[in-house]
């Protein structure tokens, strides 16, 4: 790789979330964040008569300088869109990254601000496309994990949910078709075709009720009724499965939490190939840290227990047991193996999402115990130690 190319990916790992041990990215994360929020609290701001009379042209400065690192930003992201998007080809990647969300986010960000000075007479229309700085405020689930367990209860649970607002528009085409043909003749102007009684159907299943249309008709009130009381039931669906998802949610959260609290030992499973450096040497003779012990020795279908005069034979299976960090960081190691359709096989550790807090410092593959490096592909079989603050599923059993 170039100096170039080095260059840009560190920029590229600097503007992104990153790692909460790199001061640079992490210092980049927090001026982002102070930027954001101090932008949105300046906008609401110059929306007060009084504020703007008092302090105007420093709102306004201040607005000027958030929305110039917002440019800045901006530039960075379009230069570096290729390490986001590394599979993709350059001109690939920037359209990738200029026509996602966040691209578009970041570009109505600040691009409005600047056009009325190119374009004067369009400023009323480049006013309206500066609302969109409000969506910047989404780039702040990036920044904290816990604001991802919205978006996660949403699409474990998507299929019920789409399935629950189909049900709710059919039900909203079936009572305006119906209401159609009871009002129509008594009220011409209120329901004067199939689709017209749609916002009184809306209205009803929502339980609004803005009363601007309604029946006039006895069967049109009947079945006024009877959409209202629906619509109760209904519209609860959706709640009731985000409720629940949330419930699970916290639920898992709780059990992880409390099985965390319990487990101040970890265990790693390391094989003694023909190549290792342990076949000859003894338990007594080992230099582990205080925070590492010898747990058991499986050898053959004989589990053994590790005495210090045990010497260590090819074929042999050892089992690590690393003490937990007490220091209140939460830091664990845990070893992990990929099976067959892990959604991780074929992907470059570089390209894992991961959460900030957690890394792969080892990864094992026919025997081999290697450090890895970010284009290091993984496969199905591996066998990751992960460095983590986080809980990863399945790590007590040592699969994913």
């Amino acid at each position: 790789m170039s100096g170039y190319s080095r260059f840009r990916k560190r920029i590229s790992d600097i503007i992104e979330v990153g790692y909460v041990e790199d001061f640079v990215g992490r210092a980049y994360d927090i001026l982002n964040l102070m930027a954001i929020v101090i932008n949105l609290t300046v906008s609401v701001m110059l929306t007060f008569d009084n504020m703007v009379a008092k302090y105007g042209d420093l709102l306004l400065m201040v607005e000027g300088v958030t929305v110039a690192f917002f440019a800045v930003d901006l530039v960075l992201r379009l230069w570096t869109a290729g390490c986001i998007y590394p599979k993709l080809s350059e001109p690939v990647a920037l359209l990738r990254y200029v026509f996602s969300f966040n691209g578009l986010v970041d570009i109505f960000s600040c691009l409005p601000y600047y056009l009325p000075f190119f374009f004067p007479s369009g400023m009323a229309a480049f006013r309206i496309f500066r609302v969109m700085r409000i969506f910047r405020i989404f780039r702040l689930n990036a920044y904290f994990d816990s604001l991802n367990v919205i978006g996660e209860v949403i699409a474990k649970k998507s299929k019920l949910l789409i399935s629950s607002v189909f049900i709710i528009l059919m039900l909203m085409l079936a009572g305006s078709l119906c209401m159609y043909s009871l009002e129509h003749n008594a009220q011409p102007g209120a329901f004067d075709n199939a689709l017209s009684g749609l916002w009184w159907a809306c209205a009803s299943l929502l339980t609004v009720g803005y009363g601007d249309i309604y029946p006039v008709t006895v069967a049109g009130k009947i079945l006024g009724m009877i959409i209202t009381m629906l619509g109760v039931g209904l519209v609860a669906i959706p709640t009731g499965i985000i409720s629940a998802g949330f419930v699970e949610q916290y639920e898992r959260l709780k059990i992880i939490s409390e099985e965390e609290e319990e487990a101040n030992l970890h265990f790693i499973r390391i094989p003694v190939d023909k190549d290792s450096e342990l076949i000859g040497k003894k338990i007594c003779n080992l230099k582990l840290p205080s925070s590492i012990i010898v747990a058991a020795v499986q050898r053959g279908d004989e589990v053994m227990i590790p005495r210090g005069d045990l010497e260590f034979a090819k074929g042999d299976v050892v089992v690590f047991g690393v003490e937990g960090a007490t220091d209140g960081l939460n830091i664990h190691v845990k070893e992990l193996e990929l099976k067959e359709h892990h959604k991780w096989c074929g992907l470059k550790i570089k390209e894992l999402d991961m959460s900030r807090q957690s890394f792969i410092v080892a990864v094992q593959r026919n025997g081999r115990m290697t450090i890895p490096k970010g284009d290091l592909k993984l496969k199905a079989g591996d066998r990751l130690v992960i460095y983590t603050r986080q809980y990863v599923p399945d790590a007590r059993k040592g699969v994913i």
